[in-house]
């Protein structure tokens, strides 16, 4: 019988990686945008890169410190000497989960962590990689080139909507190395792989193509090309151009420079000796009997004269004259040229202020400089300005002031009972008991009137929203519809959509009844891109409330309401459109889901806020908002739907139902009366919820 012996080799353990000693920080961001899920796998990225390295107090100590509004450290570099404990101690770190302060987290960081308190070894590199998923609510740059100087290797790790130009701004250079933006966490590790290799020390000079022309220097986890003396690097980083002395005027030669690499010679013209000094010439012009207006040149058994830079040599060849650029036309100033020998500067008329091309003018506009003491309009002219007024003013002799001209008393106004002025223009009112009609100058009686409103709804349309949830803003929207009386004399609504620009999707005036609107409404196509709330704003204020797109006089004090719903942060300034839309009348709502920013919703929102804001951490919510939303005006019916949406929310409330007798919804009794019940009953359910 054989015997047969079977041997089994079971490989090597990975070897750690040998760095030499490091302190090294982990900088996580923990604010609320950073969802459970992802702060696991942000977890399982740190771990992941310390099982890689030679932990221990004399080799690579690593800390972390996490931070959102606040800052907090979870370990310091000399608390854990073991891998299994470091380990234990990430997985045990809970979220702070509000904000993202950046700035403060690396001040903390550079004053704290890495001090000899918190185990920072002196002559030992100090490492610190920052993991953020978005947009630093406080200043970055100064900090972070403060905590490079201290010697602190800082990488930028950013994640989804992280913002690039502030990763640039925390990182070390070069910043290939230093910023990494990758589109989830799921792709973090991508970060993970790149890092080991650099604190691994490859040679990327003797493991890469580096395509270097003359030298490859290593440095680690990257390189940089030199080149050999007399030569210098290219822009590309990579190729070499020898340094040519004679063409870069780095030389003393009289008359021929001779170049080789990073060097060079003279020589002499055909008919000349080159002196001992090997560069110079006989001097004839030191026999001092030349008579050259600026300069004596020596030439071949004899001289020539010639001008200093700026003046050319007359045809005497010997006396100089200046060259007036702006005379001869040989410049490029939009208004003015001011000529010196040779050469020229630009200026400005009166006015007019001189550009950064120093050469452009630009009007000085001191209507927008606010340098004008105008009551109404400014107009402006080149460095000076102008007053006027609105229409219905007339100016003062003061030339800066305006009185209101009586509007009444200077047109047919046509008013069936009282004409009342208004600054510029005026408005009909009739009397108590009855309402003004359609044509804005005739009354009637109040059932002859129904509720009307112009409402336009601004929907967000970006790429977070998602195409499902899209389908829901629609029915949100036609939700919102079917709570109105929509008709040509009644409600008006239109809807404009936006992301990185804005869409009209219908005006005011192109529906006419709710489900024609509705149908509209499920035909709207999804943009997707950016979120320019600031921008829709803009569009809202300036197209879609003007008469041409169906908004209705303000002489016929018809409300007009502007819904916004959005899901995230605005790309835009909002702050100057929002003001804007308030004080043009228009009542503004503001709806926000999931990542929507509550302070920009506030913003938005027409007081009181907490009537007029609305917010839902999921799309499939968005349906209650719609149940619950109550569009804050009184024109017909619209105060008995403002009733039974208080009753659905607080119910409560149905008890008293029955004792609320409305007669007419806009008299101004039963206005107080529905009011004060509501605020009784908002008070006892409050109170309720308290206890």
């Amino acid at each position: 019988k054989k015997k047969i012996l079977l041997f089994f080799f079971l490989p090597e353990p990975a070897q750690k990686c040998k760095t030499g000693p490091v302190d090294l920080v982990f900088l996580i961001d923990s604010s609320r945008s950073v969802r459970p899920h992802e702060f696991e796998t942000m977890r399982k990225f740190m771990i992941d890169i310390i099982n890689t390295l030679d932990i221990g107090l004399n080799a690579t100590r690593v800390g972390v410190v996490q931070y959102s509004s606040q800052v907090r450290t979870e370990f310091t570099l000399k608390t854990h000497a073991r891998l299994s404990n470091i380990v234990k101690a990430i997985n045990q770190i809970i979220p702070l989960a509000q904000g993202t302060m950046t700035g403060l987290a690396i001040r903390y960081m550079m004053n704290e962590a890495f001090t000899p308190e918190a185990g920072d070894r002196p002559k030992v590199p100090n490492v610190a990689v920052i993991v953020t998923d978005g947009r630093p609510q406080d200043r970055v740059a100064e900090v972070a080139a403060e905590a490079r100087e201290k010697g602190i290797e800082i990488y930028a790790v950013g994640v989804a909507r992280a913002d690039m130009t502030s990763l640039r701004a925390m990182a070390s250079p070069p910043f290939e190395d230093h910023v990494f933006l990758v589109e989830s966490f799921d792709l973090i590790h991508q970060f993970g792989i790149q890092f080991q290799d650099k604190l691994c020390g490859v040679d990327l000079c003797l493991e890469s193509d580096h395509g270097c022309e003359h030298i490859c220097e290593s440095t680690p986890g990257s390189y940089h090309c030199l080149c050999l003396p007399g030569y210098t690097v290219n822009d590309d980083g990579k190729t070499c151009a020898a340094i040519d002395l004679c063409a870069e005027r780095k030389h003393n030669c009289e008359q021929l420079c001779v170049s080789s690499p990073g060097s060079f010679t003279c020589d002499c013209n055909k008919g000349y000796k080159l002196n001992n000094d090997k560069r110079t010439l006989i001097d004839y012009c030191s026999f001092g009997n030349h008579s050259c207006d600026h300069e004596c040149v020596s030439v071949l058994n004899g001289y020539r004269c010639r001008c200093n830079e700026g003046y050319r040599l007359l045809e005497d060849s010997k006396t100089c004259q200046a060259i007036d650029l702006c005379a001869e036309g040989k410049h490029d100033c939009e208004q003015v040229c001011i000529s010196a020998p040779g050469v020229y500067t630009c200026d400005c008329n009166k006015g007019y202020t001189l550009n950064e091309d120093e050469k452009t003018c630009t009007p000085i506009d001191l209507c927008a400089e606010g340098k004008h003491d105008c009551e109404q309009i400014c107009v402006s002219a080149p460095g000076v300005f102008t007053c006027d007024c609105n229409k219905g003013f007339k100016l003062n002799k003061d030339k800066k002031t305006c009185t209101n001209m009586n509007m009444c008393n200077t047109v047919e106004h046509g008013c069936e009972y009282q004409c009342v002025s208004t600054p510029g223009s005026y408005h009909c009112i009739c009397p108590e008991g009855q309402l003004l009609q359609d044509d804005g100058k005739s009354c009637g009686s109040k059932s002859s009137s129904s509720a009307n409103i112009d409402l336009v709804l601004l929907i967000d349309g970006s790429k977070s929203v998602r195409p499902q949830n899209f389908e829901l803003v629609k029915k949100f929207v036609n939700q919102v519809v079917d709570s109105l009386d929509v008709s040509p004399h009644g409600t008006r609504v239109g809807l404009v959509q936006y992301s990185s620009r804005v869409r009209t999707e219908f005006p005011l005036n192109m529906y006419h009844t709710a489900d024609e609107i509705k149908a509209a409404v499920m035909k709207v196509e999804y943009m997707e891109k950016g979120t320019m709330t600031g921008l829709a704003l803009k569009h809202m204020l300036e197209n879609s409330f003007s008469e041409a797109e169906g908004a209705r006089p303000l002489s016929r004090s018809i409300p007009r309401i502007g819904l916004v719903f959005t899901d995230g942060r605005s790309q835009d300034d909002i702050t100057e459109y929002a003001k804007k839309a308030k004080e043009a009348g228009i009542t503004m709502y503001a709806v926000g889901v999931g990542k929507a920013v509550e302070d920009e919703l506030r913003e938005i929102a027409s007081e009181p806020v907490e009537k007029h804001f609305y917010y839902t951490t999921d799309f499939t919510a968005i349906s209650t908002i719609a149940e619950n939303l109550k569009l804050n005006v009184c024109p017909g019916n619209m105060l008995y739907k403002e009733y039974y949406i208080y009753s659905y929310i607080f119910p409560s409330a149905e008890e008293s139902q029955g004792e609320i007798e409305v007669k007419d919804p806009c008299a101004c009794e039963s206005l107080v009366e529905f009011q004060q019940a509501t605020m009784n009953s908002l008070e006892q359910v409050t109170q309720k919820h308290i206890l």
